[in-house]
C-alpha cells in the first residue's frame, strides 16, 4: 500500500521532517521481537508496554537520547546445563528502537509479571504553546521615504 503524503507537504510548515518520517516507517521493517503496545493514559501521557517475559531488571536497559529511545535486554545464559523437549520461549536478547516526537519525555520504567511499563509524557515549553494575538484597528502606518 503506498500513500502519497504531498497534500502534507503543501498545507503544512515546518512538518517537512515528521512527513519523512512518515514516508520511512513504511519502508522500515521491523522484528516482531519483542511484542510492545502503545496506549494513550492521557491528554499528553503514553505508556509503551513490552513482553519481556525470562528478563530481570538488571538484563534490561532503557536510553532516551534526543529524540530516540533505546530499549535493550542481554540474556545472560545459566551456568547449568539443560534439556528442552521443547522450546518456545525466545532466549535472546533484544534492541529496540523508537523515535519519539520532539518535548517527549520518559517519565520512569517498571517491571511487572513480565511485562516492561515504560511511561512517557509530552511537555511543551511557554514559548510553543498557543497564544492570543491581539488586532489592532487604526491607521496604517506610512512608509515615509
Amino acid at each position: 500500500m503506498t500513500v502519497d503524503l504531498s497534500p502534507l507537504y503543501r498545507t503544512a510548515i515546518g512538518f517537512d521532517r515528521l512527513a519523512g518520517m512518515l514516508e520511512n516507517a513504511n519502508r522500515v521493517e521491523s522484528a516482531g521481537y519483542p511484542p510492545y503496545n502503545i496506549e494513550v493514559t492521557g491528554e499528553d501521557e503514553y505508556q509503551i508496554i513490552m513482553a519481556v517475559a525470562g528478563f530481570t531488571d538488571d538484563e534490561l536497559s532503557i536510553e532516551s537520547k534526543q529524540n530516540e529511545l533505546t530499549v535493550s535486554g542481554d540474556k545472560s545464559e545459566s551456568a547449568e546445563e539443560r534439556k528442552f523437549l521443547h522450546r518456545g520461549i525466545a532466549n535472546r536478547g533484544f534492541e529496540r528502537k523508537f523515535q519519539l516526537a520532539d518535548h517527549v519525555f520518559v517519565k520512569g520504567a517498571r517491571l511487572e509479571h513480565g511485562l516492561l511499563h515504560i511511561e512517557l509524557y509530552r511537555e511543551l515549553p511557554e514559548a510553543l504553546k498557543p497564544r492570543s494575538i491581539s488586532i489592532e484597528t487604526g491607521k496604517l502606518i506610512e512608509n515615509q521615504s
